[in-house]
Parts: structure tokens; sequence; C-alpha cells
């Protein structure tokens, strides 16, 4: 399988300012499916890049779903190791507005596996 094209960190960038009047709470109107998919695919993928590995599974349903963490690869069927969560809780980790432990306390994230919390080392991505 071919592998993804670098993600460019002024398009991480770009995509997660497009949505962060509503992380900040400035506005209750959602963004855009697109610019909210943008911002979502583009922050799951640079995980994937800063983190690389097949050992922890990322989904945020419906946009995404990527493997990182170096160690065991997982082939099929669920992943041993796996952290879950909506659009807005994902962009609010990417961004340092709401902690992994915090996240995870509160139902937002829903995390499986004894490696699936390694995520959190990584976390934020692009501090706002």
């Amino acid at each position: 399988m071919p592998s993804r094209r670098a993600v460019d960190p002024a398009e991480l960038r770009a995509a997660v300012l497009e949505v962060g009047p509503w992380l900040r709470g400035d506005t209750d109107e959602v963004p855009a499916r697109a610019q909210l998919a943008a911002a979502v695919r583009l922050s799951a993928r640079t995980l994937e890049q800063v983190a690389p590995g097949s050992s922890v599974e990322v989904r945020v349903p419906p946009f995404v779903a990527v493997q990182c963490i170096e160690g065991p690869r997982h082939t099929r069927g669920t992943p041993p190791n796996v952290v879950e969560t909506d659009p807005r809780t994902w962009l609010l980790m990417v961004v340092g507005r709401l902690d992994f432990d915090q996240a995870s306390a509160v139902g937002a994230l829903s995390v499986s596996g004894s490696r699936a919390g390694e995520i959190a080392h990584w976390l934020p991505l692009l501090p706002l």
C-alpha cells in the first residue's frame, strides 16, 4: 500500500484555525462538514506521522481512523489498543484545550488496551 503524503504543517494549522472559534466556544455554530473533516483528518494523520507504528488505533468517526505508536502490528479484527472520540473532543486535545486524562475521565474518550494511553504523550499536536 502506498504511503500517504506527508501532512504540511501550514495546511494543518490553517484547517485547525478555521474551526478555532468553535473550539474556543466563541460560537455555537458547528463548522461546515468539510472544514471539520479537514481539521480532524489532517491532525490524525499528523499524529500518525509523528508517532509512527501500528499498535494503537485512533478513531474519530465519521472522519478518520489511523494507526500509530511503535509496537506489535495489528492486522485483523478489532485492535487490542483503541482510542475513540468525537471530532470536537479530538480537536480540543489536538490544540491543548482538553487533556487526554480529563477527556477519558468524563467519558468523552473511549480508551481500551494497555498501550492506548500512550498517545497522550504526543498531544497536543498544535497548541493554540
